[in-house]
């Protein structure tokens, strides 16, 4: 249960949906439907499926606006995996907790400390780093000088943000990321030495990003990596120097972005995508998991593969390649009845000289 409670009439003003059933049912928890319990409200993505509501025990259902009765209250909605997104969410709000800093916490001089803030054990926090309201910095986090930390902002454990970062507001960076570490750039010699260029830029998170555990997003070459306001970037990702990922984009997980490439606004890329470096991939462009993508993409471009084609032409391909080994066998089969008939077409007639 979250602790607190509210009509199924204030869920449906919420997400915009239809009631069926007793308004004033009152909501404190948010479950699977097999395991709901009285008070809890849950959800059913699929119409087909409202027959298993006869033994749901909880309060009340969000369902597709197709379903008209069950035998629970319920709220329709155009999209039931959206509106248990949100109502899941305002139930388990809660007030923010001031703790304040820490003893065993460091600070460093000229840095700003609101009043509304938590900063836990064995976090370090540099010089004239400027932290806006609510900002909750957990421990082990590092973050360095001259760094921008907007209001409503988590920096979960272990969280490293380096010198001259900007984040946003209600920004969630979580356990293990790194943000700001040196891009990975390098000259060659004659005698094959690799030696560094300078990495003096910086990273820039918009508002409203979430970046999950272990990922690293690098500071630019010169001038700023960019992640615009709602962009979504899962564990152990990988974001290259000069990097600009635009608005609202989903990026799953293993994902590798390299240097200076570009993507629109709610760009998807799957799992264990790659993007080759100075590339623009334009608005809405979605890539298939595992694909490699070496060239740019226009808006609204669906492309699979490695490297990626449209993805029509490559569930083709896909259909096709199961196929081979059938293919080859046929193959084979055709060339042996192939060499058969031409050695028939070579034997000598009778009565004709060799």
């Amino acid at each position: 249960m979250s602790g607190k409670s509210l009509s199924l009439a204030e869920l449906a003003v919420l997400v915009e949906g239809e009631i069926v059933g007793d308004s004033e049912v009152m909501i404190s928890g948010f479950s699977p439907l097999d395991t709901a319990e009285s008070g809890d409200i849950s959800f059913l993505v699929k119409a087909g499926l409202v027959d298993i509501l006869s033994d749901f025990q909880g309060s009340a259902v969000i369902v597709p606006m197709a379903v008209e009765e069950a035998p629970v209250p319920l709220i329709r909605v155009k999209d039931p995996y959206l509106a248990s997104a949100r109502i899941h969410t305002l139930l388990l709000e809660k007030p923010f907790l001031a703790k304040g800093v820490h003893e065993r916490a460091w600070v460093g001089k000229d840095t700003t400390i609101p009043q509304a803030i938590t900063i836990a054990p064995l976090a370090t926090v540099g010089e004239r780093v400027k932290l806006g309201e609510r900002v909750t910095i957990e421990s082990g986090v590092v973050v360095g000088d001259d760094v921008e930390i907007g209001d409503d902002t988590t920096l979960k454990a272990n969280v490293t943000v380096a010198d001259g970062c900007i984040i946003g507001k209600r920004v969630i960076i979580h356990s293990g990321t790194v943000i700001g570490s040196d891009g990975y750039g390098y000259a060659t010699d004659s005698r094959g030495f690799h030696v560094k260029r300078p990495q003096v830029g910086i990273v820039r998170i918009d508002d409203d990003v979430e970046i999950g555990a272990n990922s690293c997003v690098d500071r630019a070459a010169y001038g700023v990596t960019w992640i615009k306001s709602g962009s979504k970037i899962d564990n152990l990702v990988q974001v290259a120097h000069n990097v600009v990922v635009g608005e609202n984009c989903l990026i799953v997980a293993h994902v590798g972005i390299s240097g200076s490439t570009t993507l629109g606004r709610n760009v998807v890329l799957g799992g264990q995508v790659g993007l080759a470096g100075h590339i623009v991939l334009g608005n809405g462009v979605m890539v298939a998991a595992q694909s490699g993508v070496h060239n740019n993409q226009k808006d609204g471009a669906r492309i699979g593969g490695s490297p990626a084609i449209p993805m029509k032409q490559f569930v083709r391909a896909a259909t096709q390649f199961g196929k081979l080994a059938e293919m080859g066998r046929d193959l084979r089969k055709v060339k042996k009845t192939v060499a058969e008939l031409t050695s028939q077409e070579r034997q000598i007639v009778p009565g004709e000289k060799e």
